[in-house]
């Protein structure tokens, strides 16, 4: 029998075991114990948490249970997962950035060299680039598993209006442009909100829930307008070709014969202040027409911005 097979029918037996001592291993796959405590370092430096303690009655303890037995990948699907890994790199923080950085480097370990030569390579010619962010968010795992154990929060949250205790019920995380986002229930005001997990300053405690409620996929279908409102946007054919970029409105938007177009359609009243940024930044390239609400805040903040621009100070 191979090494490798002899490692792998160890590590199997050891995970579900949990506790035993080397002369059962022995006795098991009649070998020596002496070969026993060579496949144990083995298996050791292979990431598997064991514990050896010494004595009469002494033997090893797998730490974690959790150990996956191993599995063959080709290399094209090794190549895969591994790059996959790559795309996170840009965000400072992820929900488990430690696992997922020993994981990078095993798997990039355990390629043969020919499949080691084609990553190196592939490196110097793709990058799943964007804008590094540079706010750290350390509560960021913390929110996922209370979200994961279905759990209420009580934390300390930074707002426009100061830091204030919040009482949540998270719903789940998710990234955007560099950010994380916590949709979550607000108890107070009986509503789901979206909060920035860099803001939350502290969680100062956690109670465990006894009912189901929805997750973060069930969520971002469930979006329903509320308050219907009218869009409508005239389009450039430079606006054309940005909104064609935006998720949201990419498939709302009509293209006339002469290049330019338009965007007609509804949405939620509570999205307005959400919408503006996107229609500064365009400029001169989206004409909102509808709704009044949305043209009044742009005017006013476009007469903010003249007035600190006037040249009177």
């Amino acid at each position: 029998m191979s090494k490798a097979k002899r490692l792998l029918d160890i590590l199997l037996f050891a995970s579900a075991k949990k506790k035993f001592t080397a002369q059962e291993i022995a006795d098991e796959f009649q070998i020596s114990v002496r070969t026993v405590h060579r496949y144990i370092l083995d298996l050791s430096d292979m990431g598997l948490p064991i514990y050896a303690e010494q004595g009469r009655h002494g033997g090893y303890t797998v730490l974690s249970s959790k150990m996956l037995p191993p599995i063959l990948f080709t290399e094209d699907e090794a190549v895969s997962i591994f790059f996959s890994f790559q795309s996170l790199r840009y965000y400072r923080d992820l929900p488990f950035d430690a696992e997922i950085s020993s994981v990078s480097h095993k798997l990039y370990n355990s390629l043969q060299p020919d499949a080691k030569a084609k990553v190196d390579k592939i490196r110097s010619y793709i990058a799943f680039w964007a804008p590094k962010r540079t706010i750290h968010t350390p509560l960021l795992r913390d929110v996922l598993e209370a979200a994961i154990h279905n759990q209420n929060i009580h934390m300390q949250y930074e707002s426009k209006s100061g830091t204030t205790t919040k009482y949540i019920r998270p719903i789940g995380i998710y990234a955007h442009d560099g950010l994380w986002y916590l949709p979550a229930y607000d108890y107070p005001k009986q509503k789901v909100l979206l909060f920035r997990v860099d803001r939350i300053r502290s969680i100062e405690s956690t109670e465990e829930n006894h009912d189901e409620y929805m997750n973060l996929q069930e969520w971002f279908s469930s979006y329903e307008v509320k308050q219907p409102i009218r869009l409508y946007v005239q389009l450039s054919a430079e606006g054309i070709r940005q909104f064609k970029s935006i998720p949201n409105f990419e498939d709302s938007v009509v293209i006339h014969e002469d290049g330019t177009g338009h965007i007609d359609m509804m949405m939620d009243k509570s999205e307005i202040n959400f919408s503006m940024p996107l229609f500064y930044r365009l400029g001169a390239h989206a004409r909102v027409l509808e709704p009044q609400e949305l043209i009044d805040g742009m005017r006013k903040h476009a007469e903010e911005i003249l007035r600190l621009y006037s040249g009177d100070n």
